[in-house]
């Protein structure tokens, strides 16, 4: 059985993008894209840890702010040329709020 918390509105997180969830395990990126869908990524791209919650969202992909590697939101995956993922995580929205699935924590590397 999934375990999902409560963690923002929807209308907390700016049409394309980004709030922080800090947890005992690291930070997570929870993204609300154009169409208003939610994704949670880690927060750190792994290529110079750049914060992805500070770049910039555009379709289903976010560019980190610091090499400007793009990243799928769905998936992880680096595009383009760039070789490298982040985690995904499962995000959804429920009566105007962002729930994020938080079973992950116990799988998740500290």
């Amino acid at each position: 059985m999934s375990n999902w918390t409560d963690i923002a509105a929807l209308d907390d997180i700016a049409i394309r993008g980004a709030r922080v969830v800090k947890t005992a395990h690291g930070c997570v990126a929870v993204f609300r894209t154009g169409t208003d869908e939610v994704f949670a990524l880690d927060n750190a791209c792994p290529h110079k840890k750049g914060p992805l919650a500070e770049g910039i969202v555009h379709g289903n992909t976010v560019t980190c702010p610091l090499h400007n590697w793009v990243f799928s939101l769905e998936t992880g995956e680096a595009q383009g040329a760039d070789n490298g993922r982040v985690e995904t995580y499962a995000a959804r929205i429920e009566n105007g709020r962002i729930l994020l699935e938080t079973s992950f924590l116990k799988a998740r590397a500290a």
